[in-house]
């Protein structure tokens, strides 16, 4: 008599089921970017100080006005961004809920064409576009997702991109000022620093991502140290002509 495996059908509803990455980006790009971009800006600046041989003092000084700089402008101008994008997404929204209000008829036609548009039967397209203009929220949802791609509960905060991302430009701002706080009285401590802290960023985006963890981390070891490499050899030029 043959044994039946009772399990299979379980092991194959297991590996049909999945999940997704959050590919939306709203929290991933303003950090990676304040974290990158405070990592390479004041290690780029520091290095293009250090490169025109002066004190360790000027140095330091540099880092911290870097970082206090860099972080201030960066939330200033990701609050704009985003209190921009906010404000015209609302704009929008009330042009679309006027139209519901005004020409709801209308409204739920263009709704139903979207659909058949998209391979829905005409009945089944007008039945469902009737049944979802029966609440103006909903409608209004509805078509915000399908008119214009967005989310109208889920809109961007500019106050928290902006914390996010004066308190990423700020840390990692600080990894090569961090070495000369601590005593360091070189120049290397600070770039070994910042360096490993680029590959770290780098590797930990690969998570998120699915690249791989090193490939991720060398290339932004790579971007960075090319940045501070040209910005020391400009400062060492300058320096020597100033000089």
């Amino acid at each position: 008599m043959a044994l039946i495996d009772v399990q299979a059908p379980l092991h194959e509803a297991h590996r049909d089921n999945h999940t997704h990455r959050d590919v939306n980006g709203g929290w991933l790009r303003p950090a990676v970017f304040g974290a990158m971009d405070g990592l390479v800006s004041n290690l780029a600046l520091m290095t293009g100080v250090a490169g025109g041989n002066v004190g360790q003092q000027a140095v330091v000084l540099t880092g911290l006005a870097g970082l206090a700089a860099g972080a201030f402008s960066m939330a200033a101008g990701e609050y704009t961004s985003v209190a921009s994008q906010r404000e015209l997404v609302e704009a929008e929204l009330d042009v679309e809920r006027a139209q519901l209000r005004r020409h709801p008829a209308d409204e739920e036609a263009e709704l139903a064409a979207l659909y058949e548009a998209r391979g829905v039967d005409a009945p089944l397209a007008r039945e469902v576009a009737r049944q979802l203009s029966r609440d103006p929220e909903m409608a209004l949802e509805i078509h915000a997702r399908e008119e214009l791609g967005i989310d109208p509960s889920d809109l961007p905060s500019p106050l928290v991109a902006a914390v996010s991302s004066f308190g990423a430009f700020a840390v990692g701002a600080l990894l090569p000022v961090l070495p000369y706080l601590l005593g360091a009285s070189a120049l290397w401590p600070a770039v070994l620093v910042a360096l490993l802290g680029l590959f770290l960023c780098g590797a930990v985006v690969a998570r998120v991502t699915a690249r791989t963890w090193w490939y991720s981390g060398l290339r932004q070891l790579a971007l960075g140290g090319a940045a501070a490499g040209v910005t020391y050899a400009l400062g060492s030029l300058f320096g020597t002509a100033v000089g």
